[in-house]
């Protein structure tokens, strides 16, 4: 094996290392009728090394609601619906084919109006070491609210507009480049043109003297 397929390799690990961690990113609050709508709970490891058993249970309080109902179960990789008003709506969006869990999120389906109120994702997890076992407990809320109709936020709109922004400077910029240079050409093609119209007179009139002399008989 070569030394730069070596150092090739390497760099796909350390990429494929980087893509491998685990950022714990909010969820989004804003779902609307009729869609889709993946609700996020990422709870990640402190010691991604460390072997652990994680299952999460969700809870959900409506608006008429005075408490929290458990409405969906995740344990063993196996889901469990609880609650009438999420069943075959509830889907398991987190990790899967292991119980080392760090993303525990959940989609609903065809959002209602009745799915508005708050959300609780409650992450069990049993940490495995040599000689013992340590177990800790993670909370996570969800305010959720239901439209109809989805609202562009303020973020997506600047992003947007500078978007638009730099597509002009660019068109810009890359117009006042090609004059300059297209100017710069012209400049260099009329100064050539005189030194090359010297030169060719120049060379004639060394030739006009190296050329010898005919003397005509008288």
């Amino acid at each position: 094996m070569t030394f730069s397929v070596q150092i090739l390799l390497l760099c796909l690990m350390s990429v494929s290392a980087c893509w491998a961690g685990c950022v714990e990113v909010e969820s989004e609050t804003e779902a609307v009728s009729g869609k889709s709508f993946k609700i996020n709970c990422i709870s990640c490891k402190k010691r991604g090394e460390t072997v652990a058993t994680t299952f999460t249970e969700w809870f959900f309080r409506g608006k008429e609601d005075s408490d929290y109902t458990l409405i969906f179960q995740y344990v063993n990789q196996v889901a469990t619906i609880y609650d009438e008003r999420f069943i075959d709506r509830v889907a398991w969006s987190g990790t899967n084919h292991t119980n080392d869990l760090q993303d525990l999120s959940i989609t609903i389906t065809n959002v209602t109006f009745n799915h508005s109120g708050d959300y609780k994702c409650a992450i069990n997890r049993t940490l495995h070491f040599e000689a013992h076992e340590f177990l800790t407990n993670v909370t996570k809320y969800v305010h959720l609210s239901v439209v109809e109709k989805a609202n562009r936020d303020i973020a997506s709109i600047v992003s947007e507009i500078m978007m638009y922004v730099l597509i002009v400077f660019l068109t810009i910029w890359l117009v006042a480049e090609m004059i300059y240079c297209y100017k710069k050409i012209a400049a260099a093609g009329e100064e050539a043109a005189p030194e090359n119209a010297s030169d060719y007179l120049a060379i004639t009139s060394e030739s006009k003297e190296n050329c010898p002399v005919v003397q005509v008989e008288e």
